[in-house]
């Protein structure tokens, strides 16, 4: 197939073990040995290499199951900062064969390959095969690639061959590799929605494509009905590239009753607070000031606002502010029907953010931020709620994700 046949063709390109071959990279003598990359205080594995996973290691294993698991494997602590390093230069080879990458995360990218000169005449896999043959020179990293019409089936594409892989999905062939995946390895089911569409006898990625889109609206709503679209070849997400910082980043909810119960409404502030620093850290943001606000069973509501000391995206040291809004707002009297955190001043996290005087908020905040990224490294993986705040257990007890929640975080670190 050549390449100028696709008016749309998406590229998935998701780099393989990430963590454990960056330090691969620093670490030749390692390579060909089981290596595990540990969270912030080594609490348990965020990273292995392949051989390590065969060996039963998972992500989100404690440290000590994990040496019972494979006794001779090299553990070390992560190094965020070089991981971040090597991303931007991946990204930055990304760029040289679109100019619209879209980074969906430290260590994958979307490629919009609509319209390149560079492929005409050209068949796909040939440009994909280049491309990942230029990560491994130059980063000395590899890259699995998938190719397709949509995002979904392109993502599931680089997921099919790995590692260093190139897999390529014509629109009139996704049918032939739908039948080959599992409806688990489609982008946004979990176990919950796979036993759900085990039920209705769907099990395979070509089972969810051609299914009844009633039956899917009815099982999983709009999001499902997004996916039956892209399973089929119809694109509904395209590939965003155009990066702006916002002039705010907002993380407000209906509490979905009227409650007076202070507990409760500072559950929900606790996870709107993590979710907002979660999206800080993920797009490399900082904020400098921070509003809370409560909303009464009349609607209206009430604000409370503060500047930060530095601009920041550490949960730990958003919470500190909430939680003395969340003092000054209450009002035992008052019923309460949503709450919310809208962060302002919004900038490019800096490594040198801080003054002379200010050396000991930059290690806090530097340590806060390597474990808030582990967290959200492990969630992404696994689910949204399988590490979880204490303090938001009542969020997650009232909407039905406290099953989800395999540890009580923040008790890897809280100081």
């Amino acid at each position: 197939m050549a390449g100028d046949e696709w008016s749309h063709a998406i590229a998935h390109v998701d780099a393989d073990c990430f963590y454990a071959s960056c330090e691969l990279v620093r670490r030749p003598e390692l390579r060909g040995k089981p290596l595990c990359v540990l969270s912030s205080q080594d609490a348990c594995v965020v990273a292995k290499t392949y051989d390590a996973k065969a060996a039963g290691i998972k992500t989100g294993m404690t440290l000590w199951e994990a040496r019972r698991c494979l006794p001779e494997a090299t553990f070390l602590s992560a190094d965020f900062r070089y991981y971040g390093k090597l991303s931007d230069q991946l990204f930055a080879i990304l760029r040289r064969y679109s100019p619209e990458v879209e980074e969906y995360s430290i260590d994958e990218a979307f490629l919009n390959l609509g319209g390149l000169s560079v492929l005409r005449g050209k068949p796909y896999r040939h440009f994909a095969d280049a491309l990942r043959a230029v990560v491994r020179q130059e980063i000395g990293i590899t890259v699995s690639v998938g190719i397709s019409v949509t995002r979904t089936l392109a993502k599931m594409a680089s997921e099919y061959n790995k590692p260093d892989g190139t897999t390529v999905v014509a629109k009139r062939r996704a049918g032939d590799f739908l039948q080959r995946v599992g409806v688990r390895d489609i982008p946004g089911v979990g176990a919950n929605r796979m036993a759900l569409l085990h039920k209705y006898a769907i099990r395979t990625a070509a089972d969810f494509a051609n299914a009844d889109e009633g039956l899917i609206r009815r099982l999983l709503g709009k999001s499902g009905v997004e996916l039956w679209y892209e399973l089929r070849g119809t694109p509904v997400y395209g590939v965003s590239h155009v990066s702006r910082t916002p002039k705010s980043v907002a993380r407000t909810a209906s509490m979905g009753t009227l409650t007076g119960d202070p507990g409760l409404i500072r559950s929900h502030l606790v996870r709107h607070t993590m979710r907002l620093s979660r999206e800080l850290i993920g797009k490399r943001l900082t904020a400098r000031r921070l509003t809370v606000f409560l909303t009464d069973q009349m609607f209206r509501r009430v604000p409370w606002s503060a500047e930060l000391p530095y601009a920041t995206a550490d949960y730990f040291q958003l919470i500190d502010f909430v939680e003395a809004a969340l003092a000054a707002l209450y009002n035992g009297r008052e019923l309460y029907r949503a709450c919310g955190v809208v962060a302002d001043g919004i900038a490019p996290r800096q490594e040198s953010g801080f003054d002379l005087f200010q050396q000991a908020e930059a290690q806090r905040e530097a340590r806060d931020v390597r474990l808030l990224e582990t967290v959200h490294a492990i969630n992404r993986k696994y689910g949204e709620n399988v590490v979880s705040i204490c303090a938001g257990l009542k969020w997650a007890n009232r909407h039905g994700a406290a099953h989800a929640t395999r540890f009580a975080y923040p008790m890897l670190e809280c100081q």
